[in-house]
């Protein structure tokens, strides 16, 4: 394997003169289909952007893989995620997939706008890193293969946003621009994002094999992943029970992701089969939405006109990408019961995961019968009146702290004041206030900090940094990338990111090429 060294020079200040440094740092780069053969991936060569320039660079996930700071001063690193270069030993390649897109097969896909340079083992363990937007693959299709700033924005912060609430995502290690001109809904400017993830393998990647009959090269890619990434599972001896037992895992990582959206109040925009990780991540950030309002109706990508990815949705639709998923490992698996088996513990796994997750929101401890009635009837009370989401749930938060001191009616009064019909709220609180009996109640409103956010990435806030980058001025995106990466934290000199949404942010319209 070859092995890039980057020279990072740096000027050292010091009272006696000025001196160059040169600072050393190896890359050893792996091919992350090597094992599969090229069936698997095509090499590609990534397109040069004029002028590349930093927008925004992860310091904490960069100290997370174990780089040095300085290496950010590498114009050869600047070069490389910008698509401009390729590092010695790197070999980019798009792998190929296919899916389903709303519902409807559309066979094969691939990576279009994204490549992989390879694997880096890091202190976070092997990392796939892959640009996205450094121009077109064999699998673009009709497209440029371009990103433009705006897309990248949000997703180089979102992608971080869910990393600091918790949830398995893929992570983004920095951002880089050029006045280059992209054409989407109006002309802009071109961008690129470096992805970092165990892996970026989707649910269409197998797919992709089993809609061929493909069996060899599907069972190949198969034992890949499992080699890989669920080495346990090679305990189970047999092909069938080890590939049923696989199902069975992504199934459950699967709805742990999704009672994680949901309460955060998070729309993916376009749940495609393309776009479901087999690690469980969140993957593919294009027209998501944090939600504002309480909607569970809600729909945040304006091309969804039927609705089929609305808030409330996510959960059925997660579960019928998996049965498309258990459809594609059927071959290997070799018995349907089997394969529904591990499929159908969706259905008991996520409204679990899903209550465990809003009875800590709500600071509840252990469990009683009454508990599902308690959230359910709160969550039909915050969509009648759309009720802001993180606020209602910060608030909250607050105020159960506050009930050790104070009657109900004195500690919630500002949660009650988030709602136009305060008899509904009053009918409910009583209930919350009983269940919450024999808790200590400052340490549980203290733990419910911990779990209730701050900050969220808000649509307008991601607006305003986008329009702050149009001009070259990309403070925006470090102050809320600041923020998000710890949102559960006060950051008393960006309270204006906690506060209500303003009036033109229902008019944000979010698109797949968003």
């Amino acid at each position: 394997m070859a092995l890039q060294r980057l020279l990072v020079s740096r000027i050292v200040h010091n009272q006696a003169m000025h001196s160059s440094q040169t600072l050393e740092f190896t890359l050893d780069w792996q091919h992350p289909y090597g094992a599969l053969g090229t069936a698997f991936y095509t090499r590609v060569q990534p397109t040069p952007l004029s002028h590349v320039h930093w927008v925004a660079r992860n310091n904490a996930l960069a100290e997370e893989l174990g780089w040095p700071v300085h290496l950010w001063e590498s114009e050869t690193l600047l070069a490389a995620l910008s698509g401009n270069a390729v590092l010695p030993g790197s070999q980019p390649v798009a792998s190929v997939y296919s899916g389903h897109q709303f519902g409807v097969w559309a066979g094969q896909l691939g990576d279009g706008r994204a490549m992989s340079l390879g694997l880096l083992d890091t202190a976070l363990g092997p990392q796939e890193f892959q640009l996205k937007g450094a121009g077109k693959t064999p699998y673009s299709r009709m497209g440029d293969g371009r990103a433009v700033l705006r897309s990248s924005i949000r997703e180089f912060l979102c992608s971080e946003a869910m990393h600091g609430l918790g949830i398995p995502t893929t992570r983004a290690l920095c951002l880089t621009g050029s006045p280059d001109r992209v054409l989407r809904e109006e002309t802009e400017t071109a961008a690129v994002v470096t992805r970092v993830a165990p892996s970026f393998l989707r649910f269409g990647h197998l797919q992709h094999f089993a809609a061929h009959g493909d069996t060899p090269p599907l069972q190949q890619l198969v034992d890949h992943c499992i080699a890989k990434h669920f080495p346990d599972l090679l305990s189970v001896t047999t092909g069938p029970q080890r590939y049923t037992a696989l199902l069975a895992r992504i199934t459950r990582l699967t709805a742990e992701l999704l009672a994680k959206w949901q309460s955060v109040g998070f729309c993916h925009g376009v749940m495609n089969t393309d776009n479901m990780s087999l690690l469980g991540l969140t993957i593919d950030y294009g027209p998501f939405q944090f939600l504002d309002g309480f909607d569970p109706a809600h729909i945040c990508n304006h091309s969804d006109h039927q609705g089929r990815y609305a808030f409330a949705r996510q959960p059925q639709v997660a579960y019928w990408n998996l049965f498309c998923l258990g459809q594609a490992l059927l071959p290997l698996i070799e018995d349907q019961d089997m394969a529904v088996a591990a499929l159908e513990t969706f259905k008991a796994d996520y409204p679990m995961l899903a209550d465990q997750a809003f009875a800590a929101k709500l600071g509840l401890e252990g469990t009683q019968p009454g508990d599902h009635g308690l959230i359910d009837a709160l969550l039909k009370l915050l969509a009648v009146e759309k009720t802001d989401f993180p606020i209602f749930w910060r608030r909250l938060s607050h105020a159960t702290g506050m009930l050790a001191a104070q009657a109900p009616a004195q500690a919630f009064d500002k949660v009650r004041d988030l709602f136009m019909q305060h008899q509904a709220w009053d009918n409910w609180l009583p209930s919350y206030v009983l269940r919450l009996q024999g808790q200590d109640l400052i340490s549980t409103g203290l733990r419910m900090l911990q779990i209730n956010p701050k900050y969220v990435l808000r649509n307008h806030l991601g607006e305003q940094a986008i329009q702050q980058a149009k001009i070259g001025d990309f403070s925006g995106v470090a102050d809320l990338l600041k923020v998000l990466q710890s949102p559960f934290d006060e950051h008393p000199a960006f309270e204006q990111f906690a506060g209500f949404p303003p009036d033109w942010a229902s008019s944000i319209s979010i698109s797949c090429s968003s």
